[in-house]
């Protein structure tokens, strides 16, 4: 058995040292790859015809707003659609200080075509080289979603780093995982260049394909499946990386143009507090903020969050400190096989409605 040793860290994070990476397709875009005919729509698209999944722009620019110490993009899009990505991510109003695509063309050239379907290799080969190149004090915090392994993905890269999956096990896991053999030796090298140090702070999945959120407990308490994108930025809130405001506005964007309620937004919030996610700090934050909520800060979704915030003793009640995250182990062998069974059975359900 393979294991890792899960943790979280209580208290405020130091923003300037944070490091926030994020998956595109699905996490950030509202990407329909499903089947072939909704593949090529999407590879042939314009940047201004390409949807942004509700909130996740507001996020960004809210984190981007913090000075962290990067907003690292990695993406299983092929590199011949780098320009359209990036102008659709400026139309967004988004910044980024890296954005990584899929060689695919290169590796299609060469008759590597098994590599255009591993994610794994690819997605790990590119964080362990990303993090070669960072401070070894910068903590991270990761976006992605359930239409593949990004939870596998980024909780495996995170162990490794850490110094809680020795090389032997890497190698284990990776061969179970359909990396091309080739690509094996160069992604332990890559990993052993590592300052080993706990970095992660939080693993966000997006709940695309409406996994249940309790699919990915295996993972432990560092993995936060989430259904919308003012969950992560209470998450936020409660860790200290972001102020109640900044929360707040993620919220009111939802609520503009998205048509969220204040009902839809308690609810965000009371699903998350039932799964141990959030504290007194969230709860506090948000009660001062909305002291000095006004029409002019929010304009038309003011009243929404007001009505939000006066739910918010109710949502809360008997909600003390955050409690503490279990110790729990992750056998990344066993999560494989039931990962890569929960994400067939969701795929199954997402071409059952085309």
């Amino acid at each position: 058995m393979v294991t890792a040793v899960d943790g979280r860290v209580a208290g405020s994070l130091a923003r300037g040292k944070l490091v926030y990476r994020w998956d595109l397709d699905k996490t950030y875009l509202r990407t329909d790859f499903d089947t072939v005919r909704a593949l090529l729509r999407t590879a042939f698209e314009p940047a201004r015809r390409k949807r942004t999944v509700p909130g996740a722009a507001p996020l960004i620019r809210e984190l981007r707003s913090t000075d962290p110490a990067g907003i690292y993009i990695l993406s299983g899009s092929p590199e011949q659609m780098r320009k359209v990505l990036e102008t659709k991510l400026r139309l967004d109003g988004v910044r980024w200080d890296s954005f990584t695509l899929k060689p695919s063309l290169a590796n299609m050239l060469r008759g590597r075509f098994r590599y255009l379907h591993d994610n794994v290799g690819y997605k790990l080969g590119a964080l362990f080289e990303s993090r070669r190149d960072l401070a070894p004090d910068l903590d991270e915090v990761m976006f992605g979603d359930d239409a593949e392994a990004d939870a596998f993905i980024y909780s495996l890269y995170a162990d490794v780093c850490a110094g809680k999956v020795p090389e032997d096990g890497l190698i284990a896991i990776l061969e179970r995982s359909g990396v091309h053999a080739a690509d094996i030796p160069r992604i332990v090298q890559l990993a052993s260049q590592i300052e080993r140090r706990d970095f992660c702070r939080r693993i966000f999945i997006r709940l695309d394909r409406v996994s249940s959120p309790e699919a990915f407990d295996g993972f432990g308490q560092r993995v936060c499946p989430f259904f919308n994108y003012f969950q992560p930025a209470l998450v936020l809130l409660e860790m200290g990386a972001l102020d109640a405001a900044a929360a707040l506005r993620v919220a009111a964007e939802l609520v503009i143009n998205h048509g969220f309620s204040s009902d839809a937004l308690t609810a965000s919030y009371e699903e998350l507090a039932r799964r141990g996610r959030l504290g007194r700090r969230a709860a506090d934050s948000l009660k001062a903020a909305s002291r000095g909520l006004g029409q002019g800060d929010f304009v038309s979704a003011a009243p929404a969050l007001e009505a939000f915030c006066r739910e918010i003793p109710q949502a809360t009640h008997g909600l003390a400190s955050l409690p503490p995250p279990g110790r729990g182990q992750i056998d990344y062998l066993a999560v494989l096989a039931s990962d890569r069974a929960r994400a067939k059975d969701a795929k199954r359900r997402v071409l059952r409605r085309h």
